[in-house]
């Protein structure tokens, strides 16, 4: 990430929130005119990897870390039916469990950005009875909601207020939270409250924003590195 000499922190927050904004503008655009089509990375040796983008996110805007994981070995799953992740949350949620039924994946893991963690744990908890999924990591995922939610007028983005009856209700559940990895960095501009999760593998990178990190480097690295450990390489 790299310090700024002589940047004040208000100001240097500020150029993160700026470059944060800029990184997305920019894969929400690539991901407008990509050709890649997501049978192309079907294909591996090790175990199916699942991915989960986040809200007005498409499946495209997650290539810097599907390329890693798909060059690692793992077959890995798009669920394209998702859109831009505008849907409730188990609502999506169904539509995941849907595609590691007809898909016949077993010993799945979920990577999800963001919302797309949200939805991973409501599978793991509530529509995964034959236990096809083994593991999820996810990259900065409000597991507590985020209070900036409040000041949103969409339905879609209001649904992280940290008063919100599921976010409480899905909060309060930790079942599942042993499988879970939790990727974030020094700091999200989206989620003041952090994406610290309670029994879960919390992993902060040197890293900042919450859309940025997608495509560093390191965070790639690590989720690789979270697939190898579960698949006891």
């Amino acid at each position: 990430m790299g310090e700024i000499a002589g940047v004040s922190g208000p100001l240097r927050k500020g150029l993160w929130w700026a470059q944060d904004y800029l990184y997305a503008a920019g894969w929400q655009a690539r991901g407008i005119l990509s050709r890649i089509q997501p049978g192309s990375f079907h294909q591996g040796h090790l175990s199916p990897v699942v991915i989960i983008p986040g809200v007005y996110e498409n499946w495209q805007f997650m290539l810097p870390v599907i390329h890693a994981i798909h060059d690692a070995g793992h077959p890995v799953h798009v669920v394209t039916m998702l859109q831009r992740n505008k849907l409730q949350v188990p609502v999506a949620a169904r539509l995941v469990a849907q595609h590691l039924e007809e898909a016949g994946l077993t010993d799945a893991s979920i990577v999800a950005h963001s919302k797309g963690g949200l939805i991973g744990k409501y599978v793991m908890l509530s529509l995964d009875p034959e236990h096809r999924v083994r593991r999820m990591i996810t990259i900065c995922t409000p597991f507590s909601g985020s209070r900036y939610a409040r000041y949103m007028l969409l339905p879609s983005l209001r649904i992280f207020s940290p008063r919100n009856a599921l976010t409480v209700q899905m909060a309060r559940e930790e079942a599942v939270n042993s499988r879970i990895s939790s990727i974030y960095g020094v700091f999200d501009p989206h989620i003041p409250e952090g994406s610290v999760l309670p029994g879960a593998t919390n992993i902060q990178l040197p890293a900042a924003g919450h859309f940025r990190i997608l495509g560093e480097p390191e965070t790639s690295r690590i989720i690789v590195e979270q697939l190898r450990a579960s698949d006891g390489d």
